[in-house]
């Protein structure tokens, strides 16, 4: 992935990654966890999600786990595989890498705009 496509495609994997690297859970419990975690400034909806969580799961970076809550209902558990960790990492190094890009090009507009009002 290139470090562009890194912030806007990369990100939601990233969080889901990151999460899953604490413990197994189920969808709900990931969309929680990312709105309290974020102050409510970072959500997704729950279609979205599970598109996410699903191409997690066919590229072997989660496996599901199907667990019997009460009588009926099955929660699927998604859990952090090791090729997941893997790709974690380099996401994770690869957001670093784009984000200081970002930085360094906000940083250095608002300091050229600072200059001319001197």
């Amino acid at each position: 992935m290139r470090d562009n496509d890194i912030i806007r495609k990369g990100a939601s994997d990233l969080v889901f990654l990151s999460l899953l690297q604490e413990r197994d859970m189920y969808g709900y419990e990931l969309r929680q966890l990312i709105s309290e975690r974020s102050d409510g400034l970072y959500s997704i909806p729950e279609g979205t999600m599970y598109i996410f969580l699903y191409r997690l799961s066919e590229n072997g970076f989660v496996s599901e786990r199907k667990e019997l809550v009460g009588k009926r209902r099955t929660r699927v558990y998604y859990h952090l595989e090791p090729k997941g960790k893997k790709y974690l990492d380099e996401l994770s190094e690869q957001f670093k890498k784009a984000l200081k890009g970002l930085t360094l090009l906000i940083d250095s507009a608002g300091a050229k705009e600072s200059d001319k009002h001197e």
